[in-house]
C-alpha cells in the first residue's frame, strides 16, 4: 500500500486517566482516524492555532512560521510520515519542494496557522488509524465518532502502538 490521504484535525483531547494529551485527526475521504499522543505545551499550541488564538509571546510554531516568512519560504504541506517504536514522524513541505523532518504536533499546529493541508501516509493510517464507520444518516457523526473514540482510548496506551 502506498500513497497519501488528506486528513483533517478533529480536536485535541486528554487521554484518562494518564492526563496524556492526544490530537486526534480524520481521514478526510475515509473513514480512519488518527491518535497522536503529544506533550501538553505541543497540545496547547495546536488548540490555539486551530481557534485562532495568537498568545502573548510566540510559541516554537510561530517562531518558525515568522523564519520561513522572513525569508521567503512559506508553508506548502504537512505530511504524517509514519511510526517507529511508538513515535510519531512528520515532513514539512515549504516552497520550492523543500522537505524538512519535524515533530507532528510542531507541523500540524503551523499546518493550522497557515491554513495549509494536512496529509498521512496511508501505510501509517493502516498501522495507526482507528476504523470509525460513518454514520449512514450523517447526523450526530462527529460526537458519535469521538464517544467511541473515547471508549477506545479507555483500552489502549501508548505502547500499543511501539511495533
Amino acid at each position: 500500500m502506498s500513497g497519501i490521504a488528506r486528513v483533517e484535525v478533529i480536536g485535541v483531547r486528554v487521554e484518562m486517566p494518564s492526563n496524556q494529551p492526544i490530537v486526534l485527526l480524520r481521514e478526510t475521504e475515509g473513514e480512519r482516524y488518527l491518535p497522536i499522543w503529544i506533550g501538553a505545551v505541543e497540545a496547547t499550541a495546536i488548540a490555539f492555532a486551530q481557534q485562532g488564538i495568537q498568545p502573548p509571546r510566540p510559541m516554537t510554531h510561530d517562531l518558525l512560521n515568522t523564519v520561513m516568512e522572513r525569508t521567503g519560504h512559506a508553508l506548502q504541506s504537512v505530511l504524517l510520515t509514519e511510526i517507529k517504536d511508538g513515535v510519531f514522524y512528520a515532513e514539512i513541505t515549504l516552497e520550492g519542494d523543500l522537505q524538512i523532518s519535524a515533530r507532528p504536533s510542531d507541523a500540524i499546529a503551523l499546518a493550522l496557522k497557515n491554513s495549509r493541508p494536512i496529509f498521512a501516509n496511508v501505510d501509517l493510517l493502516a498501522q495507526a488509524g482507528i476504523d470509525i464507520p460513518k454514520d449512514p444518516e450523517g447526523e450526530g457523526e462527529q460526537e458519535e465518532a469521538v464517544e467511541r473514540f473515547r471508549e477506545f482510548l479507555d483500552q489502549i496506551t501508548p505502547e500499543d502502538f511501539i511495533s
